[in-house]
């Protein structure tokens, strides 16, 4: 019986590489690129991607069955095309969730005490030269945070704040149950009622720059907004003028709009830590990753029950 064929388009993490030959043959194009498709490819059956697979790609194989997603986040997948196909997709929830949480506290902490301008300082002699590094403006002491989504990356944050002993308030669609947490139904109520913002939502319709002008505004002159989610929820435009003319104190970013491309306005600000999206890249996160993206597709066709399917796709292989 012939091996199932995975087509991996473009860069993925090498671990993946190394574990599909365990029960798959592999197929590789260099690219996401319809273009790059021949015939040859036509029995492929599921896919291995990391980041965006135009939906011309993903129709391109008619005996496609899994789209195995690396990462939590598949906004660069089609889902509502995959489901009308019956095609599964999965990504890799839970193994990164600690990771990025973790990273999400160093860039509060970076952000309000500017830690990363204060070893610039030091490195460039200036202890010696100018004397001690200027206090800095803000504190994590006292601060009200407020979550811009609680799922399981938001609540792992929200354990984390708690042992800071910090208040913390979020805003969803629906209010969690059995939550001690202040619900808020608006982003901008939120924004009001907090002076330190927490973007952990995907990148959707719904959320594409929620983070606006209006809510910038709401945060406040003390505000501190830190984004681990997607850079498309944030209207860059707006963040770099509330920055400039002090509607809020400081940002940490990990995302941004146009990957890797960032904004030389951002990168001339003071008040900022940036970071290259990085909240998951440890080996042993990234390596989690590899491994379910694997074991989705070993799942999905030795028992027809992928083991992380997205909501949008709880298919099982029955009839195939």
């Amino acid at each position: 019986m012939s091996r199932p064929r995975i087509l991996v388009p473009g860069k993925i993490n090498e671990r993946v590489l190394e574990r599909l030959p365990e029960m798959f043959d592999t197929v590789r194009i260099e690219r996401a690129d319809m273009a790059l498709v021949t015939a040859e490819m036509a029995d492929v059956a599921g896919i291995a991607v990391s980041g965006r697979l135009p939906v011309d790609l993903m129709d391109a194989f008619p005996k496609l069955e899994i789209v195995a997603n690396f990462g939590v986040g598949y906004d660069g997948v089609d889902v509502a095309r995959a489901a009308a196909r019956g095609v599964v997709v999965t990504n890799t929830p839970d193994v990164l969730t600690e990771e990025v949480a973790d990273t999400a506290i160093g860039l509060l902490i970076n952000t309000v005490r500017l830690l990363p301008q204060a070893e610039q300082w030091l490195r460039q002699g200036r202890w010696v030269g100018d004397g001690a590094f200027p206090l800095s403006p803000l504190s994590l002491r006292g601060r009200k945070v407020g979550l811009f989504g609680l799922g399981r990356i938001g609540l792992a944050i929200a354990r984390r704040l708690e042992a800071f002993g910090l208040s913390i308030a979020y805003h969803t669609r629906t209010p969690r149950e059995g939550l001690a947490f202040a619900y808020h139904p608006t982003l901008r109520g939120l924004a009001e009622a907090v002076d330190t913002l927490i973007v952990i939502v995907p990148g959707t319709p719904s959320t594409l720059k929620a983070i606006n002008a209006d809510v910038l505004a709401a945060l406040g002159s003390q505000g501190v907004l830190i984004n681990v989610g997607r850079g498309s929820t944030v209207d860059e435009a707006a963040l770099v003028a509330a920055l400039q003319n002090g509607t809020i104190a400081g940002a940490g970013l990990d995302v941004f709009e146009n990957e890797p491309h960032v904004p030389e306005a951002l990168l001339a600000l003071p008040n900022v830590t940036l970071l290259p999206h990085v909240a998951s890249a440890s080996v042993v996160t990234r390596n989690a990753m590899a491994d379910l993206v694997v074991d989705n597709l070993k799942a999905w066709f030795s028992t027809g029950e992928p083991l992380t399917p997205v909501v949008e796709t709880p298919f099982r292989r029955e009839g195939r």
